[in-house]
C-alpha cells in the first residue's frame, strides 16, 4: 500500500465514526414512523428478510467469500441475535408502548458507559477509575432526570423502559462479543450470517403478536430506509469499525446520538423538550463524555 492508499484508507476509517452516528440517529425516528402501523417483531422480521435478500443478490454480483469454520457461524450467529434480534426489538418494541424516540436514545446511549466500565473491570487494569464513577453517576442522573419528567407525562412505564433497557443490555454485550470471538471476514456475507439468525428468532416470535403490517406510506418508507440505510449502511459500518478497530471512535460520539435524535423527533413528531429534558441529556452526554475520555 502507498501512500496515497494509506491516507485514504485512513481518511476513511476517521469518517465512519460521524457517518455512522447520523445514520444510527436516524433508527429511532423511523421506529417512530413505523410503529403505528405494524407489530414491532413483525415489521423487524421483514425487515431482516428483506436486507438478507439485499445483501444475498451483492454477494451474488461481488462473489465474495463465506465465514469459515462452524465456530465463526456460530458467533456471527450470536451477535445477530444480540445486536439486531434483541436491539432493535427491545427499541422498536419500546416505541410501540409509547416510549419517545428521544427518551430509548438516551437509555441505550448508555452503552458507552457499560462498555468502559466492562472493559475497565475485565481488562488489564482490573480498576475503574473515579472519573469513570463519576460519569457513569452523572450519566445516570441525566437519564433519571428526563425518566422522572417523562412519568409525569405518562410516557415511561416498567414495561417500556425494561424494553430499552434490554435493547441497551443488547448492543452491549453484542457490541463485546463480537470484539471478542468474531474474526475478521466480508462484511456482506458475516451480515447476512448475522441477519439470518436475528430472523430465525424474531419470525417465530413475530407469528405471536397481535395485528399485522399494513402497508401504509409510513411503513413502507421506514422499512426501505431500514434496509438500505441502516442495515446495509449503518450495520455494515458497525461491523467494520469493530473489525478494524474504530470501535473506540464510535463510543467516543455516541453520546451525540440522543440529543441528534431527539432535535429530530422535536422536529418531526413534535416530542417536548423541556428544560429537565435538555438538562437530563447535556448530564447524560457529559457522564458518557467522561467515561470514554477516562478509559482513553
Amino acid at each position: 500500500m502507498n501512500a496515497a492508499d494509506a491516507a485514504q484508507r485512513d481518511a476513511l476509517l476517521r469518517a465512519m465514526p460521524v457517518v455512522f452516528v447520523l445514520i444510527w440517529s436516524t433508527g429511532f425516528v423511523v421506529a417512530r414512523f413505523g410503529m403505528p402501523h405494524a407489530p414491532p417483531l413483525g415489521f423487524l422480521a421483514l425487515r431482516f428478510a428483506f436486507s438478507v435478500l439485499a445483501f444475498g443478490l451483492w454477494i451474488l454480483w461481488a462473489r465474495v467469500a463465506w465465514p469459515q469454520g462452524r465456530m465463526q457461524w456460530l458467533h456471527l450467529a450470536a451477535t445477530g441475535v444480540l445486536l439486531h434480534g434483541g436491539y432493535l426489538g427491545g427499541v422498536w418494541a419500546a416505541v410501540k408502548q409509547g416510549l419517545g424516540a428521544g427518551t430509548v436514545a438516551l437509555v441505550v446511549g448508555l452503552q458507552p458507559v457499560l462498555t468502559a466500565l466492562w472493559v475497565s473491570a475485565v481488562g488489564s487494569e482490573r480498576r475503574i477509575a473515579a472519573r469513570q464513577w463519576a460519569g457513569l453517576a452523572l450519566g445516570l442522573a441525566g437519564l433519571l432526570l428526563v425518566v422522572w419528567h417523562k412519568l409525569g407525562v405518562g410516557e415511561v412505564s416498567a414495561g417500556n423502559l425494561a424494553l430499552a433497557v434490554l435493547a441497551l443490555l443488547s448492543i452491549t454485550a453484542g457490541t463485546l462479543y463480537q470484539k471478542r470471538f468474531v474474526t475478521p471476514c466480508d462484511v456482506r456475507t458475516a451480515s447476512t450470517v448475522q441477519l439470518l439468525a436475528a430472523f430465525a428468532v424474531t419470525a417465530p416470535l413475530a407469528l405471536l403478536e397481535p395485528g399485522s403490517v399494513d402497508w401504509h406510506p409510513h411503513v413502507i418508507g421506514a422499512m426501505a430506509w431500514s434496509v438500505l440505510a441502516l442495515t446495509l449502511g449503518g450495520s455494515s459500518l458497525l461491523y467494520l469499525m469493530i473489525q478494524r478497530g474504530a470501535a473506540t471512535r464510535v463510543t467516543s460520539l455516541m453520546y451525540l446520538v440522543p440529543p441528534c435524535t431527539a432535535l429530530l423527533a422535536w422536529l418531526l413528531f413534535d416530542e417536548h423538550l423541556s428544560a429537565s429534558v435538555l438538562g437530563g441529556m447535556v448530564l447524560t452526554a457529559l457522564g458518557v463524555f467522561l467515561v470514554v475520555r477516562a478509559r482513553a
